[in-house]
């Protein structure tokens, strides 16, 4: 499975069960070993265009174990 389809299964399931909200961690970047500019990239794609086509989950959350990894992410938005 990749990650893009991994991140839009769990959309998909959180749309089904009618929640209005849903957090995700930085999934496979750490014992994985997915480089984290990467999946950035990968997850910032998959959830734009999950948000152009659906309406629920309302609030989707990025959590992060380690403050660079929210620095990696955060500097990718918008690329």
């Amino acid at each position: 499975m990749s990650l893009a389809s991994c991140y839009r299964a769990s959309l998909e399931l959180a749309e089904h069960l009618g929640l209005e909200s849903i957090a995700f961690p930085a999934i496979s970047t750490g014992i994985y070993g997915y480089p984290r500019t990467e999946a950035a990239a990968v997850v910032f794609e998959a959830l734009e265009a999950w948000c152009h086509e659906h309406e629920s989950p309302r609030s989707i959350l990025l959590v992060f174990y380690a403050a660079e990894d929210a620095r990696v992410f955060l500097s990718s938005v918008g690329r």
